[in-house]
């Protein structure tokens, strides 16, 4: 799979996923919850090609950048694995359970890694691909800026498992607004940027004398 694929298949593999979050007011039937889980478990190891072809693009066009693009391959590792881990725990306390119960309230273990973890961890792996983006111009400009941004975003949301555990609160550890909203966010950059790379690769590649050097 290339990392165009990678981008847009992870991105629409999310945008799928966060909709079946808010289907249900009470606790979802198990097939919702399986099924979102399934959905994101492919959209996590759609996002593991992504990271990682993206590593090794950097360490072939712009070697001098190679520390930059090994930070955002290891944030990006570390954040699908985190999530990896919320979700088995989510879908075996589903499993397990003889009726319906809703695993954003009831397991509690996941409360931080879909949270502030996952949020720093995601601000992490945004900063170091707009860093990237920004002094190799392997994509263009407004994907580097609009990185910073959402990092920056999933930044403040890092504090939030100070504000409780209620779902339907915005800035609660497992706040819509800490989760489904952060995940919302992603998957749409994802999209817009599958399709930005797509369109790049169609056009004369432009060097850049820092992309090689570094300097600047």
């Amino acid at each position: 799979m290339s990392r165009k694929r990678g981008f847009i298949a992870a991105a629409v593999a999310f945008i799928v996923e966060v909709p079946l979050y808010f289907i249900y007011s009470g606790p979802p039937p198990d097939a919702n919850v399986l099924g979102r889980l399934l959905i994101g478990i492919v959209a996590l190891a759609c996002l593991v090609v992504f990271v990682t072809a993206l590593r090794e693009l950097v360490r072939r066009v712009a070697p001098a950048y190679e520390w930059a693009g090994s930070i955002a391959y290891s944030a990006g590792l570390v954040y699908a694995t985190i999530t990896l881990v919320s979700s088995g725990l989510e879908a075996g306390a589903v499993i397990a359970t003889d009726h319906p119960i809703d695993p954003t309230i009831t397991v509690s273990g996941t409360y931080i890694l879909y949270g502030s973890i996952s949020r720093l961890m995601l601000a992490l792996f945004l900063a170091a691909v707009g860093f990237v983006v920004s002094r190799t111009h392997l994509l263009p400009r407004w994907t580097g800026r609009s990185a910073y941004a959402l990092a920056a975003i999933n930044l403040a949301f890092v504090p939030s498992l100070f504000f409780g555990n209620t779902p339907a609160h915005f800035y609660a550890a497992n706040g819509w607004g800490t989760t489904a909203l952060m995940g919302a966010l992603l998957s749409y950059w994802l999209l817009a940027l599958g399709i930005s790379a797509y369109r790049s690769s169609t056009r004369p590649a432009r060097k850049s004398p820092r992309a090689v050097t570094g300097t600047g």
